[in-house]
């Protein structure tokens, strides 16, 4: 709603810290401990906050910044200043809602994009592959994808963890999306083994490129 100023949303957070599912989250490099659907909750209600989003952002809460993301305005935000926000998307989670809810909505996102696969911060050049792969998927045209695929190949295998798993998931929409390039992007998959042995739980598909090419194309073919 408006009206409600930061400081009172700071203390709405720290009241529904919850120290079990900050054990959850810190596990996985997330250091806050607000379950996500109530914080989903406290952004249904609050609705669009552009400058309330800003002022939680400059906190530099991690949950305070959850929040932001998903009150603010994405098409509001300069070209410039997603620049600075990218290189402080340290949370993963955050890292993860930023790219999705705010760059992908931009009008510089294929600009920000272009930019960020070669940036030397491997968080930032993270997301950049992670709005390729949504390319890959919802606008190929104009990608260079037998390109992409080389330096997939050669740099994925020894890529840190986040970049890695940007660049994996391309690999794998490139060889989902693209019939004529998918007996490469297997072999690549298979050659560099890359998260092929990440525990899957039941009934979910592996992130391994080669596993998650082939049981998503048999699901399709099967309809």
């Amino acid at each position: 709603m408006a009206g409600t100023t930061a400081d009172e949303v700071l203390a709405e957070l720290a009241a529904l810290e919850d120290p079990r599912a900050r054990a959850v989250n810190e596990r996985h490099g997330d250091d806050h401990g607000v379950n996500l659907t109530r914080l989903r909750a406290v952004a249904k209600r609050l609705r669009t906050q552009q400058d309330l989003a800003l002022e939680l952002w400059g906190t530099g809460d991690t949950a305070a910044r959850l929040l932001a993301l998903l009150i603010c305005r994405p098409k509001a935000f300069e070209r410039d200043e997603l620049e600075a926000m990218v290189r402080e998307t340290r949370a993963p989670k955050v890292h993860d809602w930023y790219v999705n809810y705010v760059v992908k909505k931009s009008p510089h996102a294929e600009q920000l994009r272009l930019a960020w696969m070669g940036d030397p911060d491997p968080v930032v050049a993270s997301a950049g592959w992670a709005l390729t792969a949504d390319r890959v998927v919802k606008k190929p045209e104009g990608l260079d994808l037998s390109g992409l695929l080389d330096v997939i190949e050669a740099q994925m295998g020894n890529a840190p963890e986040r970049l890695q798993w940007a660049m994996n998931t391309c690999l794998a929409q490139i060889g989902i999306e693209h019939p004529e390039h998918r007996a490469r992007a297997l072999e690549i998959g298979e050659r560099l083994e890359v998260l092929k042995d990440y525990p899957t739980p039941p009934n979910c598909t592996s992130p391994y490129a080669p596993a998650w090419i082939t049981e998503i194309v048999r699901r399709r073919s099967d309809r």
